[in-house]
């Protein structure tokens, strides 16, 4: 029946009030009675001493922690290893232990574990996030090795959110939201249910205790008014399923208090309306009992449409297995009924720890293999991932599904995490139809790439030998694998395309100065690459197609005598000598200087405005600024500006392109050709697959500059380029 008291739910796994060595050791000797316990002693007394002089927030010994790190770890029915590595967890990171040390007593593979749990304490981050962030993907990559160690983690996780109300308020709020978003969903992808239950409660009760206490509240007295209700119906359906001659098992079970807020939140409903509170849970022997008591209880009350839900036929990702359906039970109350064999409720309680088998260091059977697969595939994916704040958002986006089913044209059956397109489900099939993707059908139609994949949809995709991904595909795919496959194609397309653009505009450079092209391969062409900080002729090709560098400037770097040397880097801003030749009339020695909201140059019609305390500043008459400033006319001065001859100025030239690989080194290439440096550079693109290039450049006058322009609305690919 319904457990007594609702606060209980929040615990499935019971934890002595005073636990000590001998309550461990009898505790793991009911499941593995041949177990080699002196290791794991030797381990309790070895953290005990380590730790003697350390104690909880609260002022407990601290061995008390790993010590209920370990009770947890042997609750979960875990192997010696695991629970000496929980024993020791703590010892590298809070004392003088080494990783040798472990090593040297405990063996290696010990010390792999309690390694891999340590944090990352002696590298220097900028800042707390990236430090976490960090330590997460390290454990998150020996997790791929081997399981326990995020079991270990989950265990040492549990307990601290367990006594986390120890904590100053702040860090409460920091550790819970970290726990409700990364380790709750991970614990949920390994299918480790009565965990998932009890981490989400606790961040809830941390993060929102008013409404936590609230549901509380609510949630005991519908149990006490339903209480007799739920009794009778359970022994009726104990009647009607025994006449058939199946046997079950009838229990009440109460939804957990975070799952009810979540449904609350997500369908904008009040505790009152959520009916599935309370409801029945049958277990029997067999998958096919599952479906004979289903139409027992189809047949004596009315099933809710489109709420009965498969997972026998169709598994959940984690590997749960259950029939969910709700009816209008007696008296027009809904009731729902979860049906399953007690195999698959194990499964769903205890997930990848229900069986797992551990035959030496991490490996596990076949069966739970598959609960990882998830995550061998996103490491190999990730394997070039640099960033460690990236890596923690893309593990979010892994275990925070919400999931569609559609079917292949052959009927089968695949799970999609929700907002998934075509192209997601391309590369769940191989990596080449992901490339080579063109098109889909959905339920005999064509449909955009873009098509967001609903439940039933059956998919087919279209593909092409001659296609490749786009860049843009990356603007609309949610699954890792696509997104990983579809930066890596780019990014080797990109690379081959801009080495070869790179060669061909220096190949031009060098020939306009009368230089061989074979100065490309030259031992000259490697000095003046490393000038640039570059250290081989490849990635100086490379910079050179991306447009990073520009050929003029690597001509000018060759032939030092006759260039002054230019800058390395467009995006860099540089600083130029205040423009000579300015006459403002009637006015002499007074500062000025030029109004970086329009960038006036020679040759444009000018007028100066007087700024208390810093001079004139001088703007084109055309000036959208000059507009709210009309109105102190007196501070309006006539300015005249001559070019002389070694002057430069600054103009702001924005150029809209077709995006596509080359336009900026060749927009580049053409400004660099005509003596022109690029002082600063800014380049976006949109969805439309337009590119939004924003130069700042020197330039002697207005002459040049008109020249200039003329010159770019010629190339191909250009759309628009105006000041």
């Amino acid at each position: 029946m319904i457990n007594s008291s609702s606060e209980e739910l929040l615990y499935n796994k019971n934890m002595p009030e005073y636990l000590s060595l001998d309550l461990l050791l009898k505790k793991i000797r009911v499941y593995s009675p041949d177990a080699d316990l002196d290791t794991l002693i030797k381990a309790y007394h070895f953290s005990s001493e380590a730790h003697c002089s350390q104690k909880r927030i609260e002022g407990s010994p601290y061995i008390k922690h790993p010590l209920a790190v370990a009770y947890i770890l042997a609750d979960m029915t875990m192997d010696v290893s695991s629970i000496v590595a929980g024993l020791l967890h703590d010892t590298i990171e809070d004392t003088g232990t080494t990783t040798e040390d472990i090593r040297g007593i405990f063996g290696k593979e010990i010390a792999f574990l309690v390694k891999a749990l340590t944090k990352l304490s002696k590298m220097e981050f900028r800042t707390k996030k990236e430090a976490q962030a960090e330590n997460f993907r390290k454990m998150i990559l020996a997790m791929s090795e081997d399981i326990r160690v995020i079991m270990i983690k989950f265990a040492d996780r549990l307990h601290n959110m367990r006594t986390l109300h120890h904590l100053p308020e702040n860090k409460q709020q920091r550790i819970a939201n970290e726990t409700l978003e990364i380790y709750a969903p991970i614990v949920n992808r390994l299918g480790i249910g009565w965990l998932k239950t009890e981490l989400e409660d606790l961040s809830f009760k941390a993060l929102m205790p008013d409404l936590y206490d609230e549901l509380v509240r609510k949630v005991a007295k519908r149990k006490e008014e339903q209480e007799g209700y739920l009794k009778e119906l359970i022994e009726l359906i104990n009647k009607k399923i025994s006449e058939e001659n199946l046997p079950c098992e009838v229990s009440g079970r109460i939804k957990h208090y975070y799952g009810i807020y979540q449904k609350m939140q997500k369908q904008r409903i009040t505790f009152d309306q959520v009916h599935d509170v309370l409801g029945l849970r049958i277990q029997t022997d067999s998958k096919s009992n599952c479906y004979a008591i289903l139409g027992i209880i189809h047949s004596l009350w009315t099933p809710i449409p489109g709420r009965f839900k498969d997972y026998i036929g169709v598994p959940k990702s984690n590997m749960y297995q259950s029939l969910h359906t709700t009816v209008i039970g007696p008296k027009g109350e809904r009731v729902e009924f979860q049906i399953r064999t007690k195999e698959m409720h194990q499964l769903a309680e205890e997930g990848i720890a229900s069986h797992w088998q551990y035959k030496e260091k991490g490996s596990i059977d076949e069966k739970s293999s598959q609960y990882i697969s998830w995550l061998r595939d996103f490491i190999k994916g990730q394997k070039e991932d640099s960033d460690a704040m990236d890596f923690l958002e893309a593990v979010k986006g892994e275990v925070m599904l919400e999931v569609v089913y559609v079917f292949t044209p052959k009927g089968e059956i695949k799970e999609m995490p929700s907002g998934s397109t075509p192209v997601d489900f391309a590369y769940t099939v191989h990596t080449q139809i992901g490339h080579k993707c063109v098109g889909a059908r959905i339920n005999g139609k064509i449909v955009p790439l873009r098509y967001k994949l609903k439940n039933r949809d059956t998919i087919e995709i279209i593909t092409s030998p001659n296609h490749g991904p786009s860049r843009d595909w990356l603007k609309f795919v949610v699954t890792q694998r696509a997104k990983s496959r579809i930066k890596q194609w780019v990014k080797t397309e990109e690379k081959a395309q801009s080495i070869e653009l790179g060669i061909k505009l220096l190949e031009d450079e060098l020939r306009r100065h009368g230089l061989m092209s074979s100065f490309l391969k030259s031992d000259e062409m490697l000095k003046v690459a490393k000038n640039f900080n570059i250290n081989s002729l490849e990635e100086l090709y490379v910079a050179v197609g991306f447009g990073r560098i520009s050929p003029h400037q690597v001509a000018n770097r060759l032939m030092p005598e006759k260039h002054e040397e230019e800058t390395v880097h467009p995006k860099i801003q540089r600083p130029i000598k205040e423009q000579k030749g300015i006459t403002i009339k009637g006015v002499d020695n007074i500062l000025y200087h030029t109004g970086k909201c329009c960038y006036p140059i020679p040759g444009d019609s000018l007028v100066g405005f007087v700024t208390i305390g810093k001079g004139v500043t001088i703007h084109r008459k055309d000036c959208s600024n000059l507009e709210r400033l009309s109105f102190e006319e007196a501070r309006l001065v006539d300015v005249d500006w001559q070019s002389s001859g070694d002057s430069i100025a600054l103009a702001k030239l924005f150029v809209e392109t077709i995006d596509k690989p080359g336009i900026l080194a060749n927009l580049s290439s053409l400004i660099s050709s005509v003596n022109i440096n690029i002082s600063h550079l800014e380049a976006t693109s949109t969805q439309e697959r337009k590119g939004h290039i924003t130069f700042v450049i020197e330039v002697k006058d207005n002459a040049q500059l008109k020249s200039l322009i003329h010159k770019i609305t010629q190339m191909e690919g250009i759309l628009r380029v105006k000041r």
